[in-house]
């Protein structure tokens, strides 16, 4: 279960950054495009990242903390 969590917290943080990317460079908005400005499910798949980023920190963080030698 652990791992079917992490993967998918990744793949929505790497949605997310796609999306700021496309935003950055071209002024594109993928998740509007596809679900509408600010709908309701527009709104589910920016609070999904967001929420999956925090989950990549913590795991990213436990990881390294697990197998980081101390010096």
């Amino acid at each position: 279960m652990h791992k079917i969590l992490k993967i998918t917290s990744y793949i929505l943080v790497l949605v997310g950054a796609l999306n700021w990317g496309l935003v950055g460079l071209f002024d594109f908005n993928l998740v509007e495009f596809m679900f509408g400005d600010m709908t309701l499910l527009a709104r589910v798949t920016y609070s999904l990242i967001g929420i999956s980023a925090v989950v990549a920190a913590i795991a990213g963080h436990i990881y390294e903390k697990k197998y980081c030698i101390q010096e």
